[in-house]
């Protein structure tokens, strides 16, 4: 599939008609960089920075969960972090509320809605389409060679330190123009594209401001009913009343997944008896 690049990321264009109270307010777009993580924690340690959506269109050393890379084209994806400086929700609280966020900012594409597979995979029709990294460690290296296309960011740089409530990047990973093709041999039976589901070529623009739009409510909505947030994911999840394999901390289980908890992670029904829980940091299922 062919895709003509004519949705180059403008912070401009992202903002204009953005009605969101904190995600988004401030905007700042490289044309390359390492990582956006790797940027979003520089400013994470200004609290003026709350809410700064950080974009890319090419990243050299982009990551995934546990260390994986990030496969992507130049403009061929949404390459995004958020600043949160002062985060009310726990870490397993915020993880959902992500999950969420993205998968009801994505919809319906094509005949498939975006689910969620636990922890950070959004899925469309059975492929990986997007995936979520969130990090709270501030002394995290940044990449050099950081060059910005364009910003919309206020001086904040430098203004001190910010030392209160939990801070937390929250990396966003979309792919959009890719075909079968583009993706490596090993992930091409399992990864997908806006474009290749849609069938058409999406607009990332349009595809930016209903992520940071869609980011803004939940994150309200997880602060004020985190019960919403819960129920939202089980009709989104890719897992409920599935028989799954999950590796804690190297070991391998087994059971029935039942469930969310806010607080402590996927609840399993494990074949050897019994109900244990599960937090998304030591977790990962096996494919």
């Amino acid at each position: 599939m062919a895709c003509p690049k004519t949705d180059s990321l403008d912070p401009d264009k992202i903002r204009a008609n953005l009605n969101t109270k904190r995600i988004g307010r401030k905007i700042l777009v490289y044309n390359s960089t390492s990582s956006t993580n790797d940027i979003a924690h520089r400013y994470a340690k200004n609290k003026e920075n709350d809410g700064l959506a950080i974009f890319a269109e090419e990243q050299t050393a982009g990551r995934g969960r546990a260390g994986a890379k990030w496969h992507t084209g130049r403009a061929d994806s949404i390459l995004c972090s958020i600043v949160l400086t002062d985060c009310k929700c726990n870490a397993e609280l915020l993880s959902l509320t992500c999950a969420v966020a993205v998968a009801d900012g994505l919809g319906k594409i094509g005949d498939s809605h975006a689910k969620i597979k636990w922890p950070n995979d959004i899925i469309l029709n059975g492929k990986k389409v997007a995936g979520i990294l969130l990090e709270s460690n501030l002394n995290l290296h940044w990449g050099d060679n950081i060059v910005p296309a364009k910003l919309v960011l206020s001086k904040a740089e430098g203004a001190g330190i910010h030392i209160g409530g939990k801070t937390y990047i929250i990396g966003i990973g979309i792919n959009g123009h890719q075909s079968e093709t583009d993706f490596p041999p090993e992930l091409q039976q399992t990864a997908t594209s806006i474009d290749i589901e849609s069938r058409t070529i999406c607009d990332r623009i349009l595809l930016a401001k209903r992520i940071l739009s869609s980011m803004d409510h939940w994150l309200e909505t997880a602060e004020k009913n985190s019960k919403k947030v819960t129920s939202t994911w089980r009709k989104l999840s890719t897992l409920i009343n599935q028989r799954i394999t999950l590796i804690y901390n190297d070991k391998k289980f087994t059971g029935n997944c039942t469930g969310i908890d806010p607080e402590k992670g996927l609840t399993l029904q494990l074949d050897t008896g019994g109900v244990r829980m599960f937090d998304a940091a030591h977790t990962t299922i096996e494919k």
